[in-house]
């Protein structure tokens, strides 16, 4: 029996089709990272994202595309952190720069590819004005550089009849990139950081190869057939990342603050209050989207502030509910950046914590010194950039500004009957009208006749004359 030729045809092209679709299901994918800027909270949550992506379509690996001058040491570190525990191996490709943040990156990688030309090394940790940071934070990153090209193990060499056992990535060159007083012969001289050319890198084990692409990478890593999937950051992440910025994070404490204390010297709903309100909301938003923030920690910060209000406006002098409050401040707000759960810090690395705690305390302290200074630019300046939004106009009596109703002061020195009890207040009757009126000796009785002795406070005060 013969196939009609349209029949086989078709036939043909759903087993291509079928074909196609299994072959793409099978095709391996290196997932590619790209870190082109400085180390900070946008670099660590695309990092994240990455890896959670990487995961989600069965990477074969993940390679890091970096070319960065350093950064932030906390950032680096939970990078580095996720590198270490991922499932999936990570490679990095330097492309031109892995300096400072961006070499204790690198060295976390299982292995390092260079592209000729490219640098790795210069960790010390620096200030914001490009100063050595004092040695409690050096310390730090030595032994947290030096723990991760320990985390690579070692290898052992057969070589005739004696056996070495090296490092793989020998810690103290790790060290040497931090600590310009570590010496290594031949490698590191004293008085200067550490900092390898590609060919240095391969010649001590810190590069794996030099290579000129990532097809090259690929090659070396066994997956030259792979499909490269790369990293495209959403609108939502980088506004995250931006608004999670240890300094934004400390500028909207500020904000907060100050807003809350104008809005106390002014009490009402005013603008004060919605900036205060509004960087409240862009300080805890993405924290609590981002699985930091709990409910329980954004209560805690509402308890606190409401504390400090009663404090304020209810309780006289400053004691318990003033400090409690205070203290559930800064709380609510320091453990809003630290990743735990209900307390628990197991999982969180004592500089995180300090950090955030410092952020927060320093932000207390210049919001409230700001708020107070403006205050006082608002309120007292007749010069300088407030000068033309605070009033200073003085309305003085003598020339004739009042604040209440005298058109009643001519009515001193006449008579007239109490239309009510005067107890001591009520009305009276004078030249056919009626005024609100004080009776300022004793009470009077309805219908007795009163005399008007004197205007004051805005009000008239009458004494009984006699009865009718």
């Amino acid at each position: 029996m013969k196939i009609p030729k349209l029949i086989l045809t078709t036939l043909t092209l759903i087993c291509a089709v079928v074909t196609m679709a299994a072959s793409d299901d099978t095709t391996s994918v290196v997932y590619r990272l790209p870190i082109f800027s400085n180390i900070n909270s946008t670099t660590w949550i695309h990092t994240q994202r990455g890896f959670e992506e990487a995961e989600e379509i069965n990477a074969e690996a993940i390679l890091v595309h970096l070319n960065t001058y350093g950064g932030e040491v906390v950032f680096a570190d939970s990078i580095r952190t996720k590198i270490l525990n991922s499932r999936i191996p990570v490679y990095v490709f330097i492309d031109n720069n892995a300096a400072s943040a961006g070499a204790l990156i690198s060295i976390a990688a299982k292995k390092i590819y260079m592209r000729p030309g490219s640098n790795i090394g210069a960790a010390t940790v620096v200030n914001a004005t490009g100063e050595a940071a004092p040695d409690k934070y050096q310390s730090y990153m030595r032994a947290t550089i030096r723990a991760t090209a320990e985390a690579h193990g070692m290898d052992t060499i057969v070589s005739g009849n004696d056996t070495i056992v090296k490092w793989k990535r020998d810690p103290r060159i790790a060290e040497a990139m931090v600590d310009e007083r570590v010496i290594i012969p031949g490698i590191s001289e004293e008085g200067q950081v550490l900092t390898f050319t590609a060919k240095e890198a391969f010649e001590n084990g810190y590069c794996d190869a030099i290579v000129s692409s990532i097809d090259e990478v690929k090659e070396q890593i066994g997956l030259s057939d792979a499909k490269v999937v790369s990293f495209k950051p959403s609108f939502y992440d980088n506004v995250k990342g931006f608004l999670t910025s240890p300094v934004l994070s400390g500028i909207l404490i500020l904000l907060i603050i100050g807003g809350i204390y104008f809005e106390m010297q002014s009490p009402g709903i005013g603008f004060p209050l919605v900036v205060a309100i509004c960087a409240a909301v862009l300080y805890f938003a993405p924290l609590y989207l981002d699985g930091l923030a709990e409910n329980w920690e954004i209560l805690i910060f509402i308890i606190g502030i409401a504390l400090i209000a009663l404090e304020i406006f209810v309780i006289p002098g400053f004691g318990v509910a003033g400090i409690s409050g205070i203290i559930l401040t800064i709380t609510g707000l320091t453990l809003s950046l630290v990743d735990n759960v209900i307390f628990d810090f197991s999982g969180v690395h004592p500089e995180k914590f300090f950090t955030a705690l410092l952020t927060v305390i320093l932000s207390l302290a210049g919001g409230v010194i700001l708020a107070i200074y403006l205050s006082n630019k608002l309120v007292g300046s007749k010069t300088g950039p407030f000068a033309r939004i605070a009033l200073h106009t003085s309305q003085e009596i003598d020339k004739g500004y009042v604040g209440v109703d005298t058109s009643i002061s001519h009515l001193v020195g006449r008579t007239g009957e109490a239309v009510t009890d005067l107890r001591p207040a009520g009305t009276v009757m004078i030249d056919g009208e009626l005024y609100d009126a004080r009776a300022t000796e004793g009470f009077i009785e309805k219908g007795e006749i009163v005399k008007a002795i004197k205007y004051q406070y805005g009000q008239l005060n009458v004494r009984r004359v006699s009865k009718q």
